[in-house]
């Protein structure tokens, strides 16, 4: 059963121990990463589970990717997922019927991003008419232009200037009271921007980003804010920082690689690029299990991110040319075909094995949620988090709007 979106004072500080409880004492089957692991540390405990999982050819991983709680898997994989399921479920915040707009609105907007924009915006129900939106990371400004209406304002603040210049551009064609802004919201001086009578969104500022305006936006007492953070992992530091008292006393440490995780699912990629992806993840396994012959170590190598012409090379030159890359010794000949075929194999085992670690997605990116909202709740705002839209449309879809007591 979903949990209240209404999520206030005692509840928010439980739900987030459940979660901690559940994450730290689990970190032996999410932790490892099966692309960076020939065994995984947790397959001897489970050895059904893991012989199972090795099994199943790549289509059964890519159907289970998404759904991984539906899979009938061995012990003890429907105990986790029935836990995960349970503990991170959350309802949908309540939509309202947003006012009509002309479809130029959305002429320069991609369809997908404009769904979004219409779902977050129907969710923003405050107890005061917002006087002033200010657009956080705005781009273009599409979302503060779709907020916005009759007697309102509009702040921008984009760091890019072409974007700057464009959302000036549109705002003026749309004859929206917008003003579009160059600032580098990391900067010292962003505080300035932002006004007790400001109501900042953010939909999908990445990292530090979404962090940034949650520090600033309470210093200065911003009497609501709205945001649905994206991207976790794109931080200045290697390790996480808590921002609650509560996180901060958690035995939970987070890696940058940790905070992944929650964005290791996709609904978007067409089959083009799902093709493109699984060829290099099968080339890069292949040659994983051809360094660790060359260098006769059972250690994973990291390998830089290549062009997507690297997929056209003959697979012996990709290998040969990676291990130059990496300054390996000259690669001698081997049977190039049941290489390539290996890491075939691999990714197919990799993708399986991956579906167990999948499982903790969504408890992690609670966890990280209900961390900003008990921040927020700490310095006296009412905080509610919920869903905006389906995990169809993005699988970003938490969203915390916050009120000041």
């Amino acid at each position: 059963m979903a949990h209240d979106p209404v999520a206030q004072d005692d509840h928010l500080r439980s739900r987030f121990r459940a979660l901690d409880s559940f994450l730290f004492a689990y970190q032996s089957l999410w932790r490892p990463r099966p692309f960076t692991h020939l065994q995984l540390p947790w397959e001897s405990r489970y050895p059904e589970l893991a012989g199972w999982l090795r099994q199943r050819s790549l289509s059964e991983a890519e159907i289970a990717h998404n759904r991984p709680e539906q899979l009938d898997a061995p012990f003890p994989f429907p105990q986790l997922a029935a836990e995960a399921v349970e503990l991170s479920s959350v309802a949908a915040l309540p939509a309202f019927n947003l006012p009509t707009v002309a479809p130029r609105m959305s002429v320069d907007v991609p369809g997908r991003k404009w769904q979004q924009i219409e779902a977050f915006a129907s969710r923003l129900e405050f107890t005061r008419t917002p006087e002033h939106w200010l657009d956080w990371c705005a781009g273009k400004g599409h979302l503060g232009r779709r907020l916005t209406h009759q007697d309102q304002s509009l702040t921008c603040l984009e760091r890019d200037p072409k974007l700057v210049q464009a959302g000036h551009q549109l705002s003026d064609r749309l004859n929206i009271n917008a003003t579009h802004v160059q600032q580098d919201v990391m900067a010292d001086d962003a505080w300035r921007r932002l006004r007790p009578h400001h109501t900042p969104v953010a939909l999908h500022a990445c990292g530090d980003l979404h962090v940034q305006l949650m520090r600033i936006a309470t210093r200065v007492r911003c009497a609501q804010v709205a945001i649905a953070p994206c991207c976790y992992n794109r931080i200045d530091t290697e390790q996480y920082q808590p921002l609650s008292i509560e996180a901060q006393a958690s035995a939970l440490k987070l890696s940058r690689d940790d905070l992944g995780l929650p964005l290791s699912e996709t609904v978007t990629a067409g089959a083009r690029v799902r093709r493109q992806r699984d060829t290099s993840m099968a080339r890069r396994l292949a040659f994983d299990l051809l360094q660790r012959q060359l260098r006769n170590t059972d250690d994973y190598l990291p390998t830089p991110s290549l062009p997507v012409a690297w997929l056209d090379k003959p697979f012996a030159d990709y290998c040969r040319d990676l291990g130059a890359l990496k300054d390996l010794p000259p690669i001698p000949e081997q049977d190039w075909s049941a290489l390539e075929a290996a890491g075939w194999e691999r990714l197919a085992q990799v993708r399986n094995l991956e579906l167990v670690r999948n499982l903790f997605r969504r408890p992690l990116e609670l966890w990280l949620v209900l961390d900003r909202a008990l921040y927020l709740q700490e310095r006296h705002y009412k905080v509610r988090v919920g869903t905006f839209c389906d995990s169809h449309l993005t699988p970003r879809n938490l969203l915390l709007i916050a009120q000041l007591d």
